[in-house]
């Protein structure tokens, strides 16, 4: 490029740099369409490769690299050392004394028909006997030490995952009136919850948890926090007659209700842990290296309540108690499965709600940390090792489990090398479950109730929705919804509500493009948005406009109606400084294109020239430039200036050609 091609005279602007030579558009090397479709399936379900490991392996490595694959303990075990052990064993502990109190609740020493559902721990919320969340604490931790791929990830009960099965199943079935019912329906659940997360991960369908955005995640567990704190209320009052019901109008209202059931005694002991409990909170997040705070305050309550209540024969003046427990470990289950037609779509609706919850926690976990420590976390091998670990639980009487953030960042901030800090907390959880349940006979619900409000508080994020404010008000609108909906309506309500405000706002983008036009940075050869940029100037005689989306039959419509509008208004601009002759359409943000948008950019050819107009596409990409090249050969629309590589090329050479026209009318007219 050389010298300065400029419009001289009163009014007019720069174009931009002389152009030694107009590039051609090249159309993408030749592919077969098997070639194509393999390429395709292989970015749309391999875009990590995961077999690249295995190329130029001899057979034997390849047997030794697929078994890690599947097995990742077969690849950190062989490696495994005694430091790495002491730092797992610490942190194992660790987070198995965080898991045990937020999972400890009666199941009485009588028949399972005749279970008490009125306990308060994460089983609870899912209206089990909470018991089952012991057990959910011990086999699925050891399925995911074996198959998991995150070093960091502590798996267990979660507090969302519980609200929502008990919520959803709570439609079908009354656990007060058949809890044996109940109880089959939530193992039933998290079978189809397992097979669920485990086909997403064979078939290399991860992609479908990502419609969960920040925004609806923010917004739901703010709600559910909400609301599960609030259905605390029952036990940190001492109320007996409470609503069954989740939303918060009717929970507040049982509430003032109920005034006169109020216990005293209740409420001191409930008010003075829950403080306990915040204030460690918080001086561990002030202070991280005193994390082991927050992680020993749960226990501490645990311990320090039942030697009160003990010593003080607290029961009997008010203060509700566990009462005793019944040692042993998991119960087979796979005999209490039920596939009957009458609850078949309800449990497969609750294992597939909270199967994606579930799994959108932990995958985002277990990278969160990945990230921390500088290793990669495959999402899919995890969607398998989630999704195993819960149908090997649903046959071990147990219910839907993941890698719950808060127990992760403690066994994070533990010190945890490995997975085997998972195995060290299956089998404290193992040894508490054989021989350890009496010690809990005199500990309080109100305790409980404490511990549960104080670990589901730190879901209500604050800064994050402050964030999403700044950011994006559409985003908040999304957050918002599903935080309200979640609160006043119901918890799957509002879930569902949040995602279908998601959904619809990729549709809008993807039925109504975003389209700007371009202006020339004088002195360069830049062209860029006109809005944006102050100094970009309008190139006389030219309307440059991009798109930036695929073109496909949801958007031609709103396409062509655009374009229109804008020459329109460039045809009425009364400053302007002559008459529209091109239209450049800037085709480099169009990453592909369907036969409906093959047919827009043919007909819209044939409408520009009518009014006069010529018609330039600047830079399609490898298909897009395919197709029209396809196109062109049936239609022959394209002209010898209807496809230029840049803009400054494309307004250089129709200034050029538009010029050369001009000279050559004018000598007409001389002779």
């Amino acid at each position: 490029m050389e010298g300065e091609c400029k419009r001289r005279g009163e009014g007019q602007v720069e174009i931009g740099v002389m152009m030694e030579a107009v590039h051609k558009v090249e159309a993408a090397p030749p592919q077969s369409t098997v070639d194509k479709m393999k390429l395709r399936f292989k970015e749309t379900f391999f875009p990590d490769d995961p077999f690249r490991r295995f190329k130029g392996q001899p057979p034997r490595r390849k047997w030794v690299l697929g078994a890690q694959y599947l097995f990742p303990i077969l690849d950190w075990a062989p490696n495994y050392s005694l430091s790495f052990f002491k730092s797992d064993l610490v942190a194992g502990l660790t987070i198995a004394s965080l898991a045990i109190p937020q999972a400890t609740r009666p199941l009485p020493p009588i028949s399972i028909s005749h279970l008490s559902f009125s306990g308060i721990s994460y089983a609870k919320l899912a209206n089990l006997p909470p018991i089952i969340g012991l057990y959910s604490s011990f086999v699925p931790p050891l399925v995911y030490s074996v198959l998991g791929s995150s070093r960091d990830l502590a798996v267990g009960p979660v507090s969302i995952a519980s609200l929502i099965m008990g919520s959803m199943l709570r439609q079908a079935v009354n656990p007060n009136t058949d809890p044996f019912l109940f109880l089959q329906l939530a193992f039933t659940a998290t079978l189809f919850a397992g097979i669920f997360q485990a086909s997403l991960g064979i078939l290399r369908l991860g992609f479908i948890i990502d419609f969960l955005s920040k925004a609806t995640l923010v917004g739901f567990m703010a709600g559910a926090a909400i609301i599960v704190s609030l259905q605390q209320l029952k036990n940190l009052l001492g109320i007996v007659h409470f609503t069954k019901k989740m939303a918060v109008v009717p929970v507040l209202s049982s509430v003032f209700h109920n005034t006169h059931e109020w216990s005293w005694q209740t409420v001191v002991m409930g008010i003075s842990f829950l403080a306990f409990l915040l204030l460690s909170r918080h001086v561990s997040i002030r202070r991280p290296k005193l994390f082991w705070l927050s992680v020993g305050a749960p226990l501490a309550s645990v311990i320090i309540s039942t030697l009160l209540v003990f010593l003080l024969k607290a029961q009997n003046h008010g203060i509700s108690i566990i009462g005793k427990l019944k040692c042993g470990l998991n119960r087979p289950s796979w005999d209490n499965l039920l596939f009957d037609s009458t609850y078949l779509g309800t449990t497969m609706k609750t294992g597939i709600v909270t199967g994606i919850i579930s799994l959108t926690e932990g995958i985002a976990s277990g990278r969160t940390f990945a990230s921390l420590r500088g290793y990669q976390v495959d999402g899919n091998k995890e969607m398998m090792a989630i999704g195993l670990m819960n149908i090997v639980g649903s046959c071990t009487s147990c219910y839907v489990t993941t890698g719950a953030f808060s127990r992760s960042a403690v066994n994070h901030n533990a010190g945890c090398k490995t997975a085997m800090s998972n195995v060290v907390m299956a089998l404290t959880v193992m040894v508490t479950l054989l021989f350890l349940m009496p010690l809990f006979a005199y500990t309080p619900n109100v305790v409980l109730a404490a511990i549960i409000i104080g670990a589901v508080i730190g879901l209500i994020d604050v800064p994050a929705a402050y964030n999403i404010w700044k950011l994006d008000k559409v985003d908040f609108l999304v957050c918002m919804s599903s935080f309200l909906g979640v609160i006043f309506i119901s918890v799957q309500e509002g879930l569902a509500i949040a995602v279908g405000l998601s959904i619809f706002r990729i549709l809008l983008q993807t039925t109504r493009p975003k389209m700007i036009a371009l202006g020339n940075i004088p002195g360069t050869n830049i062209y860029r948005d006109l809005h944006q940029y102050q100094d970009a100037k309008r190139v006389p005689g030219f309307l440059i406009l991009a798109v930036e989306a695929p073109i496909n039959f949801a958007n031609t419509t709103y396409l062509n109606e655009r374009i229109t509008r804008w020459i329109e208004n460039e045809n009425s601009m009364e400053d302007k400084e002559t008459n529209l002759q091109f239209l450049i359409l800037d085709l480099s943000a169009v990453p592909t294109v369907d036969t409906s948008g093959i047919s827009f950019l043919i007909d819209l050819k044939k409408s520009t020239e009518k009014h006069g107009l010529e018609l330039t596409l600047v830079n399609p990409m490898g298909e897009v430039m395919e197709k029209l090249q396809r196109a062109n050969e049936i239609h022959d629309f394209l002209g010898v200036n209807s496809l230029h590589l840049t803009i400054a090329e494309a307004v250089f050479s129709l200034s050029s050609q538009n010029k050369l026209q001009q000279q050559e009318v004018s000598s007409a007219l001389f002779i």
